[in-house]
């Protein structure tokens, strides 16, 4: 492969899209074979070849031609950014990022952020106050047990009341609910 002259170096530093395009392609071997070794936990591959890229674009701020060539000088500057994202990816402050799951993007699942659980609160309180609000102590027992999964029988049986008290009770706390 040709060398990349100090010129070229040069026009991408002024703004020569085409130069500058030309040094990342010169220099995309280096980036990939870079970060395939530095690619591990905390750090992608694609994270890996993006600081090269950067490392790159630095490499070309500040080139001086009189004390290396370029490639050299541009491949420890990729190499170098690699490294240290690496070795800052493997730091133990980042441990319960490494450690943890990524979302489920095939199904679509996530868990709540804290804004929608702020919500999901505000609106069990606001269904918890209509509850006192609306029914009777005996329909709010009577309803609180029956969304515990037990049966009217089973229900009277615990507040030793009749089956039909029960039954009249768990009515009227549907319907008033439902009325709202």
């Amino acid at each position: 492969m040709a060398r990349f002259c100090p010129e070229q170096v040069a026009a991408a530093r002024a703004g020569d899209e085409a130069a500058l395009a030309g040094a990342i392609a010169h220099m995309t071997p280096a980036i990939r074979r870079g970060a395939s070794v530095c690619a591990g936990p905390g750090l992608e591959y694609e994270d890996a070849v993006q600081e090269g890229i950067i490392a790159l674009l630095r490499a070309i701020q500040t080139y001086d031609p009189s004390r290396a060539a370029f490639e050299p000088y541009a491949a420890a500057c990729i190499r170098h950014a690699q490294f240290s994202a690496r070795r800052a990816a493997q730091r133990k402050k980042h441990g319960p990022l490494l450690g943890s799951l990524p979302l489920d993007e095939e199904t679509g699942e996530t868990s709540p952020g804290p804004e929608e659980l702020a919500i999901q609160s505000e609106r069990y309180d606001d269904w918890m106050r209509r509850l006192d609000a609306q029914l009777s102590p005996f329909e709010r027992e009577v309803l609180g047990l029956f969304l515990d999964g037990m049966g009217c029988a089973r229900i009277a049986a615990t507040l030793s009341r009749p089956v039909k008290a029960v039954e009249n009770a768990l009515s009227r706390a549907r319907r008033k609910l439902r009325a709202g």
